[in-house]
């Protein structure tokens, strides 16, 4: 099953914000680069003015859950085959949708997969992948 759509990371600039900024995680098949973004603004009364403020019925601000994206870069040199790199795309996407529930709300990642994913199985993915997650302190309570 695919990520939905609110939790997919499908932007150039997005993907670059990451590579820049972002902190960045490694095991043996695959790389996590992560980036926590930052919150939207709140309407601030104090910038319009005060004497707009009594005319205004302003409701105070809602605050939004800015929810996770994730990525997956998964180049040719992993192998020239597309049917490969998309059972292993289709594995990590299966594997997030179990860990996108204990995600934290606002983060920004990308999984960089190795060459050496080629030999992986499910197991492993999901190994790696929690280790990951856990070690960028990504996954709420860790």
């Amino acid at each position: 099953m695919a990520l939905p759509k609110v939790h997919r990371l499908r932007h150039r600039q997005d993907f670059s914000a990451v590579y820049k900024a972002g902190l960045r995680r490694s095991t043996q098949n695959l790389t996590l680069r992560a980036l926590q973004r930052s919150q939207p603004a709140e309407f601030n009364l104090s910038a319009v003015g005060t004497d707009l403020s009594t005319d205004l019925k302003v409701e105070p601000p809602v605050e939004k859950v800015v929810p996770t994206r994730i990525g997956i870069s998964i180049s040719q040199k992993v192998s020239k085959r597309a049917v490969v790199r998309n059972r292993i795309k289709r594995q990590l996407k299966a594997i997030l949708q179990q860990f996108l529930p204990y995600i934290a709300p606002g983060w920004q990642l990308v999984i960089v997969v190795k060459p050496t994913a080629t030999e992986c199985g499910y197991e492993q993915f999901l190994q790696e992948l929690k280790q990951l997650l856990i070690s960028a302190e990504v996954i709420n309570g860790h």
